[in-house]
Parts: C-alpha cells; sequence; structure tokens
C-alpha cells in the first residue's frame, strides 16, 4: 500500500476528518492516540491492524458502524496533552492509548470517557487503575507486566553470549516504568555477575548517542525494553545493532522479523487485538471500571538464525526452547 493511501486511511494528523464526524454522528467514535507517525512500514500499522481486528470482533467496523479519529505523535511526546484534551473536546465515545506514555496523557485528560490501554508494566503501581481485577474509574485495558519478563530476556541474552562481562539495557526515560523495568534488570545482572550500563533514549537522535556509548562502555550485548517509542523505531535499532555488530535481546517479534538476533515477550498482534475487543465490549455498554486488566500468559522465544551466523553465535540450546525460527 502507498504510504498517501495509508495515511488517508487512516487519517492523518494534520487533517482531521471533520466531516465525516458531522456526517456520522449515529456512529460511536473513538479517539486513537500513537506516539509514531501512520507510515506504513511503522509498527504502528500492524498495531491498527490488530485493534481493528478486535473490534470486528465484536461487529465493529471501521467506515461502516464505527468511526476512527487518530492524533499521531509522531515521537513528539509533548503534542499528546494537546491531542487528548482535543478527543475530549470532540466527546469520542472512548479512547485509545495503546502505550504508557498514552495511557498517562489520556487519563490526564478525562476522568469520564472511557481508556482502553495497553502498559508495559504495573498498571495499579503506576497509578492508570486501582486493582487489576476490579479497574474502577474510567480505565481498563492489557497490563503485559514486562517488569518480569526483562529479567528473563538477560537471562536469554547471557546465555546466548556467555562471554559477554557487560550487558547494557536501554530504555526510554519518559516512560513511567522505566524505573522499576531498571531495578529488575540490575538484580538479574547482579546475579548474573555481569555489569550493566543504563543506557537512555527518548528521541531519534539519543539512540544514535546510546549506541556510541554502547561502544564507549565495551558492552558485549544488549537487553532493549519494552516501550512504545523504541518500539516504533525498531528499524533503526535493529540497523545500528547490525553496523555495531552487537547482540541485542528485544521484546517483540517485530524486530527479529527485521533482521534482530532474537525477542521474548508476548505476541504483539494479540495484545492489541485484546485492547481492540475490550473497545467494542465497552462500545456495547461495558463499563471499564469492571472489565478486569488482562494479563498475556503467552511469551515467545524468536531467533533469527542469519543473525545469529553473522555474528558468529550459535544458538543451540536456545532452538528447542524457541517458539519460531527465522531463517
Amino acid at each position: 500500500m502507498r504510504r498517501r493511501d495509508f495515511i488517508t486511511l487512516l487519517g492523518g494528523a494534520a487533517a482531521y476528518p471533520l466531516a465525516a464526524h458531522a456526517q456520522q454522528k449515529a456512529m460511536p467514535v473513538i479517539g486513537a492516540l500513537f506516539s509514531a507517525s501512520p507510515d506504513p512500514a511503522a509498527p504502528a500499522a500492524s498495531i491498527v491492524a490488530a485493534i481493528r481486528q478486535g473490534l470486528s470482533e465484536t461487529g465493529y467496523v471501521e467506515g461502516q458502524n464505527l468511526t476512527i479519529e487518530y492524533r499521531w505523535a509522531e515521537g513528539h511526546y509533548d503534542r499528546l496533552p494537546a491531542f487528548s484534551a482535543d478527543l475530549v473536546g470532540r466527546n469520542v465515545d472512548l479512547i485509545l492509548a495503546p502505550n504508557d506514555v498514552l495511557a498517562h496523557a489520556a487519563k490526564g485528560a478525562t476522568s469520564t470517557i472511557p481508556i482502553v490501554f495497553v502498559t508495559s508494566g504495573d498498571a495499579v503501581a503506576t497509578g492508570l487503575v486501582a486493582s487489576l481485577a476490579r479497574p474502577g474509574g474510567n480505565l481498563t485495558g492489557v497490563s503485559l507486566l514486562t517488569t518480569e519478563v526483562h529479567p528473563k530476556r538477560l537471562e536469554l541474552l547471557s546465555e546466548l553470549v556467555p562471554q559477554a562481562r557487560v550487558i547494557a539495557l536501554l530504555v526510554n526515560p519518559n516512560n513511567p516504568q522505566t524505573e522499576s523495568i531498571i531495578r529488575d534488570v540490575q538484580e538479574a545482572a547482579r546475579v548474573k555477575g555481569v555489569q550493566l550500563p543504563i543506557l537512555k533514549a527518548g528521541t531519534e537522535g539519543e539512540i544514535d548517542a546510546a549506541f556510541a556509548i554502547l561502544v564507549q562502555v565495551h558492552a558485549g550485548a544488549l537487553v532493549i525494553a519494552t516501550d512504545g517509542f523504541l518500539f516504533s523505531r525498531h528499524d533503526q535499532l535493529v540497523a545500528l545493532a547490525s553496523r555495531h555488530a552487537v547482540p541485542v535481546i528485544y521484546p517483540a517479534r517485530e524486530y527479529v522479523a527485521r533482521g534482530g538476533l532474537i525477542s521474548y515477550g508476548s505476541p504483539s498482534t494479540a495484545v492489541y487485538q485484546l485492547s481492540g475487543i475490550y473497545a467494542g465490549k465497552i462500545l456495547k455498554g461495558a463499563k471499564p471500571g469492571d472489565l478486569p486488566v488482562q494479563q498475556p500468559t503467552k511469551f515467545e522465544l524468536v531467533i533469527n538464525l542469519k543473525t545469529a551466523a553473522a555474528l558468529g553465535l550459535t544458538p543451540q540450546s536456545l532452538l528447542a526452547r524457541a517458539d519460531e525460527v527465522i531463517e
């Protein structure tokens, strides 16, 4: 699909569908916040497709009996408060916020309009909901609890690259989950007896700078944290990992499909599809505060054999456990 067609399909941030909204008031209207851009090659495309699939399972099809107004921050988090306030001002029926930063921006804009989020950590600890079983208020969604998964990623990477005595961790400092992620991975690194430099990147330029620091600290491998912004820069991250010939473990299969070495995490498609199902249930009358925050129970290990060979690695011990091997 051409970029122009894709942007037309989704509705660009610069051209909000005012006329369509005015003509289709009988339709429910969802506001969808995204931190990335509407580029068809970007991960947001697969996220949108999964959300639409979830909505369709509850009987809602965009353009037929549902309108979706998209807001694309394109990496500029400072736009999110205004985007959230704009959606609230338009009195949308529900707001989709598929990462931590988006969820907090939406929560700050309304206490009445339902919000369905996807968060990479503990939604209770960060104040999004009162409890996972009964969220209360106007928010619910999917909590990946990836703070528990990050230590496992370090363990897998250490097994794959046992000679690495310095393994770095790349995080987004703007993510509310970052401090808990760092604490958990630091403990795993202590147990493994490896040093853990912390690299921080919240912009495209800071990602480049982080890899320069990676070289300076002589890191033998890298763990990339689960984060919406970092996910949106997956091509950049994979390219830098290849350029610097550093083994990296990623939080999602999408990175490995693009040439990354290895990933461990919840299948992204299922997670965002579930958020679409929740959105559909709420549009049908369910109260978000009564819908328990879902937690994925399946985690998949994906390995790219071509990338492993290019790095001189033989992941034999992991292949038997891999859910998917990309050759």
